[in-house]
């Protein structure tokens, strides 16, 4: 009789290990399952072709910025200038072609090399400067903001160049080249995060700082690093939005964007805390907010309180975390 209680007890306890698990690793998921059942029951229209490019369409350039800021988050980090950064290297490179009339190719590096620089600075900031992420990032947010309203006189710059436009707007193999971008980006991200050495790097400095720095990892550069790679896909999210309208505005582009990212980078499972976060669920966690923004705009909702919504799920994924 005792044998039978105790091994009804372990199936139990395995079966709760076994939810556990599947919550842990897929609850995200399972999120983003219910989200679109709900949404295609609420709107016919949600479940089209046509609509669910639009998401992915329009999540691209935030997705991008997202996978920058789970590296960071990772590291246990914070960056509030991506907004921003995507701002003054969009100014870069719409600035290089229109003033300075230079190769396509030729102002893209710059953009990039530009969201490099500024990533570099953060990190240098942060680790030898000894300065906190928050206040390092918040102080870069002023800075590259102010610098991008300063060469357009708080103003757009717009070019002609058609051929740029095509980044923004053309199809490849009838998928959005933003969506293509987005994808490579996400594999990438995933193969650096999971399968190399930085990657595991990453994780232990996030986790444990100082049982890093005695297991002689470069702490620094580690950090260095992910801000860089942060700084990074805020440019390439740049080339999408200074394509897509052929112009980049100083003023508005990119606000309030590494909220959207964090946003999405802790419902994707991430920790604040640091070393704990998933490119996977990042990419879900990007998907909910553009479905559920999709679905509010398809049912008529107010756009003020789509705030109010994205902040409740915030609050939710936390306390979740919390639990876990």
């Amino acid at each position: 009789m005792s044998n039978a209680v105790t091994e009804v007890k372990k199936s139990k306890i395995g079966e709760r290990k076994w939810f556990n698990y599947l919550w842990e690793q897929y609850s995200v998921l399972f999120a983003l399952i219910l989200l679109v059942v709900i949404a295609s029951i609420l709107s016919e229209y949600f479940l089209t072709v046509t609509n669910i490019t639009n998401i992915l369409r329009q999540v691209s350039i935030v997705g991008i910025l997202s996978l920058g800021m789970t590296f960071v988050i990772i590291l246990g980090g914070i960056d509030l200038s991506v907004g921003s950064v995507l701002a003054l290297s969009g100014t870069v490179v719409m600035a290089s072609q229109v003033t300075y009339s230079t190769s396509i190719p030729v102002s893209i590096i710059l953009g990039l090399l530009c969201g490099l620089l500024i990533g570099l600075i953060n990190g240098l900031m942060v680790t030898y400067g000894k300065i906190t992420a928050f206040i390092a990032t918040l102080a870069m947010m002023t800075i590259a903001r102010s610098l991008a309203l300063f060469y357009a006189d708080a103003g757009a710059i717009s070019g002609m160049n058609s051929t740029y436009a095509k980044i923004g707007n053309e199809y490849l193999f009838g998928i959005p080249i933003p969506v293509i971008i987005f994808v490579v980006m996400v594999l990438l991200a995933y193969i650096v995060l999971e399968k190399t050495v930085y990657g595991r790097h990453l994780y232990a400095v996030g986790g444990n700082m100082q049982a890093a720095r005695l297991s002689a990892i470069s702490v620094f550069r580690v950090t260095i690093i992910a801000y860089m790679i942060c700084g990074f896909t805020a440019a390439v999210g740049s080339i999408i939005e200074t394509s897509r309208l052929n112009s980049i505005s100083t003023s508005t582009s990119g606000n309030m964007y590494e909220l959207d990212a964090i946003a999405a980078v802790i419902i994707g499972g991430a920790s604040l805390a640091g070393g704990r976060g998933r490119i996977l669920g990042t990419l879900f966690g990007v998907l909910i907010l553009g479905v559920l923004s999709n679905t509010m705009n398809l049912l008529n909702i107010s756009s003020y309180l789509q705030g109010v919504v994205k902040g409740i799920i915030i609050i939710a994924a936390v306390l979740l975390q919390k639990r876990d």
